[in-house]
């Protein structure tokens, strides 16, 4: 069944996916600035990293573009799972395993590993298409709200890490958490919504528009990558702790 997709929702996708790409390489390319590291090295590093980066998001731009995740009706079990957990926990365990990787997040200042994730305002997006009829607002309200709430706290937060002021660290802490949470919430629902067998919240109206292109992404490819970033502050403010 053809799922209707808003005519200004594949643009939003294409700048939302620049901006976050470009977030994630200004703070590749930020770090390897810093970072005590030989030449080769550092140019190995870095390589490895947008590579890395680059394959994923083709991946989920391939899967998500031929359908993989799309439900196939009420009684299917989704596989959208798989393409939010794989990624999470194979980039956290990457990451966390490389002694240059953690160089560099020694070296990124954590304002702007924090301020990065202001991004996550573009959530408001969800808002706008619950309003215009085509999400459930069980999910779109919560993700949204908490979307755009947690990137604007990413601005304050950050400024509070620049400025030193008192607290600063346990507001990243608390951020994080927040952030998390969030982003459990909006999986949580969507599941919930979903055309398949747990949709408990939305039959009449199931969220269709979720597991197919261009938003498929989200779930795919942002939310990950938004808690493997989280996951890199609480190593980061671990790191400096011991």
């Amino acid at each position: 069944m053809a799922v209707p997709i808003p005519d200004y929702l594949p643009a939003f996708s294409t700048v939302a996916s620049i901006l976050l790409l470009g977030c994630v390489l200004s703070l590749i390319f930020i770090a390897a600035t810093r970072v005590q590291m030989g030449i080769k090295e550092r140019v190995t590093t870095v390589g490895m990293l947008i590579v890395g980066l680059a394959g994923w998001f083709a991946v989920a731009e391939f899967l998500g573009q031929n359908n993989v995740y799309r439900s196939a009706g009420q009684f299917s079990i989704s596989t959208i799972q798989f393409g939010i957990l794989i990624p999470i926990v194979v980039g956290l365990w990457l990451l966390t395993r490389s002694a240059r990787v953690a160089s560099l997040v020694d070296a990124l200042p954590m304002s702007w590993l924090v301020g990065i994730q202001f991004y996550r305002a573009l959530g408001f997006m969800f808002i706008v298409l619950w309003l215009e009829g085509y999400l459930p607002w069980q999910f779109a309200v919560p993700a949204g709200i908490g979307d755009v709430a947690t990137g604007v706290l990413a601005l304050v937060v950050a400024g509070m890490i620049a400025v030193r002021a008192n607290g600063a660290e346990r507001a990243v802490y608390a951020w994080c958490l927040f952030g998390i949470a969030d982003l459990v919430v909006a999986i949580t629902m969507g599941a919930l919504t979903s055309p398949g067998r747990i949709n408990f919240v939305s039959q009449e109206a199931p969220n269709m528009l979720v597991t197919a292109y261009p938003l498929v992404m989200i779930p795919t490819f942002a939310v990950p990558l938004s808690i493997i970033l989280h996951g890199l502050c609480l190593w980061k403010l671990r790191r400096a702790s011991q």
